[in-house]
């Protein structure tokens, strides 16, 4: 479904030290360094996938997203989506794919999303029963109710979001390019578009490639992870096997119910956190079980955990390793 070879996006940057004299001096001679955004990034995504491309800010995970839309020509390599190749904007596959971006937005911002979504049809050409049957499936999806005839300026931000992405899918894509979709957004609007995503991405097969910084979108949403750093490619595949790579560790926690010396603690494991009663220990994999049965039976403690430790101390791991990986070469 989505294809990438070699794919390389760089600029051309023209820099100049501050200063008057050298304001003159360039518009007659300009010294131009080149950038690259992304590097000899190769990937490739099956149809119906949900992956969560991942990176630092910087990384080229929106430049690539633009490329894969169309919006950027690539400096060289391959790109093709569905079967075409982006950067020539054909009619037939701008309406299969669209671009959610959650720092940007379509909606009009005096008039009401209703009248975006009438602009959006017209646009995609979407015949009328099907934008009525599409328009009452994304209201029962998204709740969108009174708030598609609310000038857009007076909608919260959770709420011109739903919007946007009704507006996005009106034309029933079956690849979404989704940039920081819940970028801003408050716990429960943040659970609402992952589910949003996820039924949609069910029910119509839709390939999802999606750019966050919240880890729980990622790890509620991606079973696959691609992660660049720099614009070149360090990690393809899925999330288990990532953490169990760079962090085979568990964390088991536990509440106490009486006094423990911290000593005791220490021969089990390094202590995470200690906040109040709630005690969090990160145990080497091999001795999670011998450490939890000392801990049932040796221990004044209740409501036990072992988990995995959060994706976000895994990408830290990973970037951070990255970045040596590069010093060093």
């Amino acid at each position: 479904m989505i294809r990438t070879t070699e794919l390389k996006k760089h600029y051309r940057v023209h820099r100049r030290p501050p200063g008057l004299a050298a304001a003159i001096k360039s518009v007659f001679h300009r010294k131009y360094e080149v950038v690259p955004a992304v590097d000899g990034v190769s990937f490739a995504i099956e149809r119906g996938e949900r992956v969560g491309f991942l990176g630092p800010n910087g990384a080229g995970k929106t430049t690539t997203l633009k490329v894969l839309s169309g919006l950027l020509h690539p400096t060289s390599g391959g790109v093709e989506v569905d079967g075409f190749e982006p950067r020539r904007r054909q009619a037939d596959f701008l309406k299969r794919i669209t671009l959610v971006m959650g720092q940007k937005q379509q909606l009009i911002w005096d008039l009401p999303p209703s009248e975006t979504f009438a602009l959006n049809r017209a646009v995609f050409d979407v015949p009328d029963a099907v934008f009525r049957e599409t328009m009452d499936e994304l209201d029962r999806l998204l709740d969108l109710g009174p708030i598609s005839s609310k000038p857009a300026r007076q909608l919260s931000l959770g709420e011109r979001m739903k919007c946007e992405l009704a507006a996005a899918l009106l034309h029933r894509p079956t690849t979404l390019f989704l940039d920081e979709p819940t970028i801003g957004l408050d716990v429960s609007m943040q659970v609402a578009i992952r589910e949003f995503i996820r039924a949609y991405n069910e029910r119509f097969s839709a390939t999802v490639l999606l750019t966050s910084h919240y880890m729980e979108d990622v790890a509620a949403l991606c079973p696959r992870v691609i992660v660049i750093d720099k614009g070149t490619l360090i990690y393809d595949g899925d999330v288990p096997s990532l953490v169990k790579r760079l962090h085979p560790d568990k964390r088991v926690s536990f509440t106490r119910t009486g006094p423990i010396a911290v000593d005791q603690l220490e021969r089990l494991g390094a202590v995470v956190s200690h906040d109040g009663m709630r005690v969090v220990l990160q145990v080497p994999g091999d001795r999670v079980h011998d450490a939890v049965v000392h801990m049932l039976g040796a221990l004044p403690i209740t409501d036990l955990s072992i988990e995995d430790p959060p994706l976000e101390t895994v990408m830290r791991e990973l970037f951070r390793a990255s970045h040596q990986s590069r010093k060093s070469s």
